[in-house]
């Protein structure tokens, strides 16, 4: 606990066995939000860290969720990885998924084929990031974690654009906008839950699972 307590002592938060204010906790989440851009934290992460310091009662247990990030920001981000710009599929099905980093504005394209992209282990360089969809007789799946803003729009000439299992946004999230210009084409962004484990047939279920009954926001 004493490595936690000194880094966390850092953002204004000295005694563990004292009660947290949501004035400490704002800070901590600033500090995530800022761990996740230079690239230290994966959107799913940040979304688990984000809620366990939101149910923080003490010091100490806030102490625990920054632990073993930096105590500062540097000005060298924590992996040299490189930043996904585009990405797509032609005449087949590509599955996108693992440690990426997405650039502010990055593409992906399907064109007469099926794109899975699943951000939920990506991280990004902006807070503000804009991924644009294009697809022209074919489908795409985004994939997120819970706790990170979306917001679709765009349109799907003879198709559909749609967004899954959504609840109200939050101010210290993230936010990712994903634009669909489509024809004949299917754009389905999810939000997955995060004790969902599997294959994408596995998060299709359980998302509907979560809101069977209920009709998905169409944008």
């Amino acid at each position: 606990m004493g490595c936690a307590a000194d880094g966390l002592a850092s953002l204004g938060v000295a005694d563990p066995s004292q009660r947290a204010s949501d004035a400490e906790r704002d800070e901590v989440v600033a500090h995530l939000r800022r761990q996740l851009v230079d690239g230290r934290l994966t959107l799913e992460e940040f979304a688990d860290r984000v809620g366990t310091t939101l149910a923080a009662r003490t010091h100490g247990e806030l102490a625990e969720v920054v632990t073993d990030l930096p105590t500062r920001r540097s000005s060298v981000p924590a992996a040299d990885r490189r930043s996904l710009r585009l990405t797509g599929a032609a005449f087949g099905h590509v599955v996108r998924r693992g440690r990426i980093r997405l650039t502010r504005r990055p593409v992906a394209f399907a064109g007469f084929a099926d794109l899975d992209l699943d951000l939920r282990d990506a991280t990004i360089e902006h807070e503000d990031t804009v991924v644009t969809a294009i697809v022209g007789f074919g489908n795409i799946d985004v994939y997120v974690p819970d706790g990170v803003n979306v917001i679709v729009s765009g349109l799907s000439i003879l198709g559909h654009c749609r967004q899954w299992g959504f609840d109200a946004g939050r101010a210290d999230a993230p936010t990712l906008r994903v634009r669909v210009v489509g024809v004949v084409a299917t754009a389905d962004v999810w939000s997955v839950p995060r004790d969902v484990v599997g294959d994408y047939g596995d998060v299709f279920q359980a998302v509907q699972a979560r809101h069977r009954g209920e009709k998905p926001a169409v944008n």
